[in-house]
């Protein structure tokens, strides 16, 4: 992307502003001569309301300086008030007729998954912003999470900003540190800075993990990222009935005393109360709402009636879904008619190569997963209904993305009802055992993902899936845009080719806002997308696109665009092989297409065109070198090693007292593959006490510890295949005691058991052998609570929530022995913690 990019969206507002109030004649080329020769900064013209220096006056403002400076004083000061004036600030306001934004953006969800983009999942509320407005057939994201999610709010490319990866993989240069940088202001800060209300719900995924706790900073959390409020969660995902769940800077629990809880009706819910609650405030105000729901990233986990909409509804398998997606998507025109279906690679079953269990369980899995995309689309759905209901449909513009990457591949081969199974190793639980919750794949009992064979189906009619930035089943997102009264072509198909960047300048136009100069006195780097509004008037359905060069990159995999023609590499092997070594980054095999003739990249013209590839990976280069792509970095998870900010490192000993709820696990102990001591100084009431003294982990794996009917007892949950416990013979004494549990790690290696004690005043109670422990990561949505357990149980055969301690935590003192891996296995470890987080 280059600065006349930057450059065509603020000519287009200069335009816009020369033809309405000044009613110039000039020729478009004229004009457009004539402004390429100023400031791609442009000055708004400046609205006000209300006398100068009343209470009632409003203004709006140049947007050169955000927050806007402040005005003269044209109040008079006298030795008494009858001898003097006051004078208020005019308030700051969006410019008249500004429309409301509503951003929306799913998760985990490729081209091939809608039923409005020829999927066989019904997406009624994305079907009525299309047939409301647009649909764009060559839309663009990065293939990862964090990336494009920093690429939507900063309209710049991805390593621009720091998130050339997941922020869990970031390492100390500018394209991958995981800071946006006080240089790259957000279309929240812009649009608040210009007078709008700004609300994020759900998902975030752009603040580091590491500054997850109350003690911040909170810099990079939506309120330093110009939200004024935010309802949802920090990471790369949550369980949706008991979720790691935020409202602005404090930890909430919104699912207690809800038996039917689920995450996706609550942020509908929320979303909804605050539209109505500003309306009620202000109700000329515009305001911006971003809503990213966690649907459909893993864990899939909707309603029960959801599931069963979907019974039987993929038993033809993952071949057939992918033919039948193919000729609806031809048949809806979202893809040329002389597009081609690529190949199914070798390195996936067919489904007629399958088991009769298989098929069984794999179908459940597609059933749940389709569930969770139509129920998250039936909330967004409700969302929209609500700007209807309050009469503000007709001065909103709709921004409905399908997914931030293409479908996951996380979920193994076989789908897992853990996915902290997979992530600690365990990559083939059988298929017997799987099929066991059957009847509970969803529900709150499972943490799901599905297998690979449909990720690549729900990404027809592309190759790839998530994490893949070289081929468009990993980047290319269904989008649909409406805004009535500004798009005349309405139900109309856009195929201009257009990227994530793009949508943030697309609102700044819409709102008549200008890039500023400064933010909080910060002088800002340019834009780097394009406006896409030209694609609004039906003049130009077929206009050549406005983004002339796009580069991909995840992880070394290459993309780059120009003007119809893509070349890209070829990914060693697929995302779902986990640990696998890859070939040195110079020697990857480059392929070339031309988009024109060859939409889904199946016809590969490198050898033919050997000149014209030449020329494209110069232009990777030139555009890799502009925007923070060098040092490229093929070690996928493994780069997880090296050193970064953390509020633990080094740290072998933790002091707590009293009740201390909701500690993110990036600023706990870690016990996994180490020798450990825990000591508890508590005061029991007459019953001997009851409740959680520490935990970490839930239903999912973790370890807890906790007196149960005044015995104390220590449980060790491994991922939910084992419990493992030690228990006390008598209740305790009312009174002051010390209780230690103290495990022997077997070590070195991974996963190894060990011999836990425990101790109560000095006298052992209970020991003996644990065969085995975790191996990689612990469940990363449950946090370390002291006192009480705040999300799920450690084991429910002995108690259920709430079980708060009812007697008194005088000192809790953990202590780690050093850790029992070699470098090899502690990359194995570091490879799975950042695998749950991408």
């Amino acid at each position: 992307m280059t600065n006349y990019e930057t450059d065509f969206h603020f000519t287009r507002l200069l335009t816009s502003y020369f033809m309405k109030t000044l009613s110039c004649k000039f020729s478009g080329a004229l004009l457009l001569s004539i402004l390429f020769l100023g400031s791609p900064v442009v000055q708004a013209e400046v609205q006000t309301t209300g006398t100068p220096g009343a209470a009632d006056a409003t203004t709006t403002i140049s947007g050169k300086q955000l927050p806007a400076p402040q005005p003269l004083d044209n109040g008079k000061i006298g030795t008494t008030v009858a001898e003097s004036k006051t004078w208020w600030p005019p308030r700051v306001v969006p410019k008249k007729g500004a429309p409301n934004v509503l951003l929306i953006m799913t998760d985990d969800a490729g081209y091939g998954v809608s039923g409005t983009f020829g999927g066989v999942i019904p997406t009624p509320a994305l079907d009525r912003v299309a047939k409301n407005g647009l649909r764009y057939t060559q839309f663009n994201s990065t293939s990862l999470c964090s990336p494009t999610r920093a690429a939507l709010l900063t309209g710049r490319n991805h390593h621009s900003v720091g998130f050339g990866v997941i922020t869990e993989l970031s390492t100390g240069y500018p394209g991958y540190n995981s800071i946006i940088g006080v240089d790259n202001g957000t279309i929240g800060q812009i649009l608040k800075g210009n007078g709008y209300t700004t609300s994020w719900f759900g998902k975030n995924h752009n603040t580091p993990s590491f500054a997850y706790s109350v003690a911040g900073p909170y810099d990079q959390w939506p309120s330093g990222m110009g939200f004024d409020y935010f309802y949802g969660f920090q990471g790369g995902e949550t369980d949706q009935y008991t979720p790691y769940l935020f409202q602005d800077h404090t930890q909430i629990f919104p699912w207690r005393g809800k038996p039917d809880y689920n995450l996706s009706t609550d942020l509908a819910d929320e979303a909804i109360g605050r539209m109505k609650a500003l309306q009620a405030a202000d109700p000329g105000q515009p305001f911006f709402i971003y809503y990213a729901p966690g649907g459909t990233h893993s864990p899939h986990q909707p309603p029960a009636e959801w599931i069963e909409k979907f019974k039987g509804k993929f038993d033809m398998g993952w071949n057939v879904m992918r033919e039948q997606i193919y000729a609806n998507q031809k048949r809806l025109g979202v893809i040329p008619e002389n597009t081609q279906l690529t190949p199914w690679p070798d390195e996936l079953p067919k489904w007629e190569s399958l088991s009769a269990d298989e098929k069984k369980l794999f179908s459940r899995q597609a059933e749940v997963f389709a569930a969770f995309a139509a129920y998250t689309d039936d909330e967004i759905g409700r969302v929209i209904q609500q700007v209807e209901d309050m009469g503000q449909l007709d001065n909103t513009i709709i921004i409905y993305i399908c997914g931030d990457n293409g479908t996951s591949p996380e979920g193994t081969l076989l789908g897992t009802p853990n996915q902290y199974a997979s992530f600690n190793g365990i990559l083939d639980i059988p298929v017997a055992d799987q099929l066991k919750l059957y009847d509970v794949w969803g529900s709150r009992e499972t943490y799901p993902h599905m297998a690979v064979g449909w990720a690549w189906a729900f990404d027809t009619p592309f190759k790839y899936t998530k994490q893949v930035a070289s081929h468009f089943g990993g980047t290319r997102q269904g989008l649909a845009i409406s805004w009535p009264g500004h798009i005349d072509d309405i139900g109309g198909i856009r195929t201009q080719f257009h990227h994530m960047i793009d949508i943030m300048p697309t609102i700044m136009e819409a709102a008549e806002v200008a890039q500023p100069e400064e933010i909080n006195g910060i002088p800002q780097k340019p834009i780097q997308g394009t406006s896409m509004a030209y694609t609004f008037k039906k003049e130009n359905a077929s206009a050549p696109s406005t983004r002339r060069v796009q580069y991909f990159e995840m992880i070394a995999n290459r993309g780059i665009y120009s003007d119809g023609w893509y070349a890209n590499t070829v990914p060693p092997h697929g995302p779902w092989i986990l640990n696998a070594p890859f070939p040195p980054i110079d020697d990857y095999k480059w392929e070339l297409y031309n988009l024109n003739e060859d939409y889904s990249q199946n016809n590969d013209v490198a050898a033919q065109n050997p000149q014209k590839l030449k020329e494209m990976q110069a232009l990777f280069n030139q555009e890799a070198k502009k925007y923070n792509v060098y040092p490229l970095d093929n070690r996928q998870f493994a780069r997880s090693l090296e050193p970064r900010p953390s509020t633990t490192v080094g740290k072998t000993e933790f002091n707590y007292i009293g009740l201390n709820p909701g500690i993110s696990d990036s600023n706990a102990a870690n016990i996994l593959g180490r020798s450990y001591t825990i000591t508890a100084e508590v005061t029991v009431p007459n019953n001997g006490g009851n409740g959680m003294i520490v935990t970490a982990g839930g239903r999912f794996g973790g370890w807890g510890f906790y007196i149960l009917k005044g015995i104390p007892v220590f449980g060790y949950n491994m991922l939910g295949l084992e419990q493992y416990r030690w228990a006390g013979k008598e209740p305790l004494t009312a009174g002051k005691h010390i209780i230690v549990y103290d495990y022997v790690y077997d070590g070195p290696g991974i996963a190894k058991g060990g011999t836990g004690t425990m101790m109560v005043d000095g006298v052992v109670v209970d020991s003996h052998n644990q065969p085995n422990s975790i191996a990689f990561i612990q469940v990363m949505d449950e946090t370390f609570d002291v006192g009480v357990d705040t999300r799920t149980e450690i084991n429910s055969k002995d108690y259920i929530l709430p079980f708060d301690f009812t007697g008194s935590i005088d000192h809790l003192n953990i202590k780690l022995g050093p850790t029992q891996f070699t470098p090899a296995e502690q990359k194995k470890i570091n490879d799975a913690h950042d695998k749950v987080n991408d």
